[in-house]
């Protein structure tokens, strides 16, 4: 059966804690939640104004107090964009690192993706023929951990379905799958339950994002991806697309995680949010 989550994304704005994030899981009835994964620590997360985890954190001891809680994690951002040139070296690495915290984190999931445009100075075959060596490099590490990396439409090449097909099989895995996202395919340009219905069977954890009337009007084409919904959703443009993909995903048999990424304000905005996922999942 599906479950509901949220990304700690929707507290950046708030400047709260992880663990502010956590009690705001359980006070309102939630088992799942997502950050981003920190490979090192920095002042703002030091002093508790970030919502995601540092991996010189202990994964044991915060997988014991969320086990205490009732909370469990369903993904964890380790979303360099591997198109970069750098990819190859800060990607790599944060991803191996990400993979090891996340085993003992007990995390099922590892998020990567692509930058928003083409780099600069290779053809799209020279850029993804440099993301096939990356994958082919981190997931058979995931395999042996038992983590799922998963591709997440956020980018030039991966909000292009052709590229998504191409990246899905970099690797003959199933350790190789897709983070669907309702936004960002959305904002893209794309038709979000069309783009799902080609790659369904990849899927294994979903973001659940609307778009807001302006926000499309202005940038629908132009970008590739937002980091939250900036409106309750239900109350954007994208709602019908987000009911039809969940019934799309529930009639395939989906049993993974509607994460919802919205902007919180502090939670009345992502707390409307939750109880309209709710009612149509």
């Amino acid at each position: 059966m599906p479950l509901i989550g949220f990304h700690t994304d929707a507290f950046n704005s708030s400047y709260w804690s992880f663990d502010q994030c956590l009690e705001w899981a359980r006070r309102n009835g939630l088992s799942r939640i997502e950050c981003g994964a920190i490979d090192g620590v920095s002042w703002i997360h030091g002093l508790g104004y970030q919502p995601h985890v540092a991996l010189w954190e202990d994964p044991l001891l915060l997988r014991r107090k969320m086990d205490s809680m009732g909370i469990q994690f369903s993904q964890i951002d380790a979303a360099f964009p591997l198109s970069r040139p750098e990819g190859a070296t800060l990607g790599v690495e944060y991803i191996l690192h990400t993979l090891r915290w996340a085993k003992l984190a007990g995390i099922p999931c590892v998020d990567t993706t692509d930058d928003r445009s083409a780099p600069a100075g290779m053809t799209e075959r020279e850029a993804l023929d440099h993301m096939r060596r990356i994958y082919r490099q981190v997931v058979p590490v995931a395999e042996a951990y038992g983590i799922i990396i998963n591709i997440e439409p956020h980018g030039y090449f991966t909000t292009r379905p052709k590229f998504m097909e191409e990246m899905l099989s970099f690797v003959d895995s199933p350790f190789l799958r897709m983070n669907m996202d309702t936004g960002n395919t959305f904002i893209a340009g794309q038709d979000p339950v069309g783009f799902l219905e080609r790659f369904k069977h990849k899927v294994s954890h979903v973001h659940i994002k609307d778009v807001s009337e302006s926000l499309a009007a202005a940038s629908r084409g132009e970008l590739t991806g937002i980091a939250v919904s900036h409106c309750a959703i239900g109350d954007g443009v994208n709602a019908d697309n987000i009911r039809k993909c969940v019934t799309t995903l529930l009639d395939s048999g989906f049993d993974g995680v509607f994460s919802i990424e919205c902007e919180g304000q502090g939670g009345p905005m992502i707390e409307r949010s939750l109880q309209w996922v709710r009612q149509i999942c």
